[in-house]
């Protein structure tokens, strides 16, 4: 069962505008692929690494999405 805190962000992220986020975010809501995790965790970093301290909404997910897509 996935985790209701974890899908609320990843949500967020498929409704971003940024393909870097959202393309990952709507395979992993999907469910197509079984790499979706991976996928979405490697894109999760790298949005941390180019935005996620310039204080818009989704530093502090970028974190706390990573520590739960760690322990799913």
């Amino acid at each position: 069962m996935q985790n209701t805190e974890l899908t609320k962000i990843i949500e967020k992220f498929a409704e971003s505008g940024w393909d870097l986020i959202d393309v990952p975010a709507k395979k992993w809501l999907s469910g197509v692929s079984d790499d979706a995790a991976v996928e979405l965790m490697k894109a999760v970093r790298q949005a941390d690494k180019e935005c996620g301290s310039c204080g818009c909404e989704f530093d502090p997910l970028y974190k706390k999405a990573l520590e739960l897509l760690e322990v799913a």
